[in-house]
C-alpha cells in the first residue's frame, strides 16, 4: 500500500465520520476558533438521521459503516482514554463486536487449508455459526473421544480480515506520525507506539496458535486457584486459523437474573473474580485483558470460566511492584512513598520534584478516606493517577494503561453483581499477600536470588562480549584511519530515495487536493 492509499483511506474515513456527525460532535472547548468553524461545517454535511442520535450512537454507526477492522481499531482506542480521553474511551467500549456471520463453506476451507485436513476427518459434526466478531466466528462442533462424544467450540478467522486491517493501519500510522509532526504536545503519549501497540496485538490475535498458548498458559497458572480457569484447548484441531476448545455450559455473568435463578452466591461470585484478577496480574504478571461480562461464564458447580483470550496483558517484575506499592501507599495515606514508586521506576522524570508530586498524589488519596470503602473504586483511583501524572511529563506506559482498564471493567462487573461490592476488603486477601511475600524480608532474598542468576548469565556471555569489543575497537580505528565511506552504488540509491520520496510527498498533496475539490463539487 502506498502513501497515496494511506491518504485515500484516511479521506474515506474523515468523510464517513463527517456524515455520520461524529465531528461535529467533538468536543471544542479551549480549541482555536477555526476549529468552531470546521466542526459548524461538518454539521451541514452531518445526515439527518445522525443529528437526534447520541454521540456514542454515532460512533457506533461510523464505525460499522467503516468495517470490522475499524471495529477493533475501536476497541482498541478504548483501552487508552489516556489518547483518546476518557469521554471518548467511553464512547468506544460500547462497540458491540457483532458482525454478520461468513459462509459455514468458508470457514470449512480455512480449517483444511489451517490443519491439512478436511472438517469430516476432524469433527464428527459441525454446525453453523453461533457467534461473529469483527476477527473471527465461532461453531458448535462434536468429536470422538475414547468415552464418546465431546462437544466443543470452533472458532474460525474471518477470511481476508488481515490484508483489510493491514490496508486500514497504513491510514493509523499516517494519523500518528501527523500528530507527532504536527501537535508536539501530544508527542509525549507516543502516537506511533501506540499504533505499533495496536498492530502487534492485533496481529497476535488473528494468530489463534497465540491465543491458545495464551489460554494454555493462564491455565497452569490458576490450576490451584479456587473459583476459575479457562477452557482446556484441542492442540490437535487447532492452527493458525482455527482453534478448537471445551465448550463451556455455563450461564453469561452479564445475566444476573439467571444466575439467581440457578442459585449462585452473587456476593461470592464478585469477590472471586476481582480476586482470581488480582492473583493473575501480581502472582502471574499475564492477565485475560478482555474481562467484559461477555467473556465470562459461570459453571454449575459456580466456577468462573473465561473465555475468548485473544486480549492479554503483561507486567513485568518491576510494574508489578509498582502496582502493589500505589495500591498499599493510597491504603496507609503514605503518599511521599506513592510518589517515590514513581521517581524510582523513572516514570516520572527526575528534574520534576518529588515533594510537589506527592502533593499531587495527595489531592487523589485524601478525598477516598473520607468516603465508605464500598463506594472507592480502585479503578477510579488509577484512572486518576493517571491524569496527575500527566501534569508531570509521565509518558504513556501501555502495559499500565491496559490494566487500568481492565480493573475498571473488571470492578464493574463486581458492582453489577453486589452493588455494595467492597473492593478493598475483596482485595484486602490477595494485595496484602503478595506485599508480604514481595516488599517485604523475602523480598531481600529473591532480588539477590535474581542478581546471582544474572551475574552467571554476565559470566557465560564475557568471553563473546570480549571478542566483539576487540573487533568494534578494530572498526573504529580503521574508520578513524580512512574515513567512513560510501561507495558508488550506495550513494547513487540514497540519492533516487530522496527524490521518489520527494516526488511521492507532492503527489500525495495534489490527489488530497484533487480528492477535496471533487468532494465540494459532488456535495455543490
Amino acid at each position: 500500500m502506498s502513501t497515496i492509499g494511506a491518504y485515500f483511506r484516511l479521506a474515506r474515513v474523515g468523510w464517513v465520520l463527517v456524515r455520520e456527525g461524529v465531528v461535529s460532535a467533538l468536543p471544542s472547548d479551549g480549541l482555536p476558533a477555526m476549529v468552531g468553524v470546521a466542526k459548524s461545517a461538518a454539521g451541514l454535511l452531518t445526515r439527518k438521521r445522525a443529528r437526534q442520535e447520541e454521540r456514542s450512537d454515532r460512533l457506533a454507526r461510523a464505525v460499522e459503516r467503516l468495517g470490522p477492522s475499524y471495529v477493533k481499531i475501536g476497541q482498541f482506542l478504548a483501552t487508552r482514554p489516556d489518547v483518546v480521553g476518557a469521554d471518548f474511551a467511553e464512547d468506544l467500549s460500547g462497540l458491540q463486536d457483532r458482525m454478520a456471520f461468513f459462509p459455514t463453506q468458508e470457514a470449512r476451507t480455512s480449517i483444511r487449508e489451517s490443519l491439512g485436513r478436511t472438517v469430516d476427518d476432524l469433527y464428527v459434526t459441525f454446525n453453523e455459526p453461533i457467534a461473529a466478531a469483527s476477527i473471527a466466528q465461532v461453531h458448535p462442533a462434536e468429536i470422538e473421544t475414547p468415552n464418546g462424544r465431546k462437544k466443543v467450540a470452533v472458532k474460525v478467522i474471518r477470511p481476508g480480515v488481515r490484508k483489510r486491517f493491514a490496508a486500514d493501519l497504513e491510514a493509523m500510522y499516517l494519523v500518528a506520525h501527523l500528530q507527532e509532526r504536527f501537535l508536539p504536545h501530544t508527542r509525549r503519549l507516543r502516537p506511533v507506539e501506540v499504533t505499533k501497540t495496536l498492530e502487534q496485538t492485533t496481529k497476535v490475535e488473528m494468530d489463534l496458535r497465540l491465543e491458545a498458548a495464551a489460554l494454555s498458559e493462564i491455565a497452569e497458572n490458576t490450576r490451584n486457584d479456587p473459583g476459575f480457569r479457562v477452557p482446556e484447548v484441542d492442540w490437535e484441531r487447532t492452527g493458525r486459523d482455527v482453534v478448537t476448545m471445551e465448550w463451556i455450559d455455563g450461564i453469561k455473568m452479564s445475566d444476573v437474573e439467571a444466575l439467581k435463578a440457578a442459585g449462585h452466591d452473587l456476593n461470592h461470585l464478585a469477590d472471586t473474580l476481582i480476586q482470581s484478577f488480582l492473583r493473575h496480574t501480581l502472582r502471574d504478571g499475564f492477565f485475560h485483558a478482555d474481562m467484559h461480562p461477555g467473556n465470562l461464564f459461570v459453571a454449575p458447580d459456580g466456577t468462573i470460566v473465561a473465555v475468548d483470550m485473544g486480549i492479554a496483558g503483561r507486567l513485568g517484575k518491576k510494574e508489578r511492584r509498582f502496582l502493589a506499592e500505589i495500591l498499599y501507599g493510597f491504603i496507609t495515606r503514605d503518599y511521599m512513598r506513592v510518589a517515590e514508586v514513581h521517581f524510582e521506576a523513572g516514570y516520572v522524570p527526575s528534574h520534576h520534584d518529588m515533594a510537589s508530586f506527592a502533593q499531587a498524589i495527595r489531592a487523589i488519596g485524601e478525598p477516598i478516606h473520607g468516603q465508605p470503602a464500598e463506594t472507592i473504586s480502585m479503578g477510579k483511583l488509577l484512572t486518576l493517577l493517571f491524569e496527575v501524572t500527566e501534569l508531570f511529563d509521565m509518558e504513556t506506559r501501555p502495559e499500565l494503561v491496559m490494566l487500568q482498564k481492565t480493573m475498571v471493567v473488571v470492578e464493574g462487573v463486581s458492582r453489577i453483581l453486589n452493588p455494595q461490592f467492597n473492593m478493598w476488603k475483596a482485595s484486602d486477601p490477595v494485595v496484602s499477600g503478595w506485599i508480604r511475600d514481595n516488599l517485604g524480608p523475602k523480598r531481600i532474598a529473591t532480588d539477590l536470588k535474581d542478581g546471582m542468576k544474572a551475574a552467571f548469565r554476565l559470566a557465560e556471555a564475557l568471553p563473546e562480549i570480549a571478542a566483539k569489543t576487540e573487533k568494534f575497537h578494530s572498526e573504529v580505528m580503521q574508520m578513524s584511519e580512512n574515513g567512513l565511506r560510501f561507495d558508488a552504488a550506495t550513494a547513487e540509491a540514497i540519492g533516487k530515495a530522496e527524490a521518489r520520496h520527494s516526488r511521492l510527498g507532492r503527489l500525495a498533496l495534489w490527489v488530497i487536493a484533487i480528492a477535496l475539490v471533487a468532494i465540494a463539487i459532488q456535495i455543490g
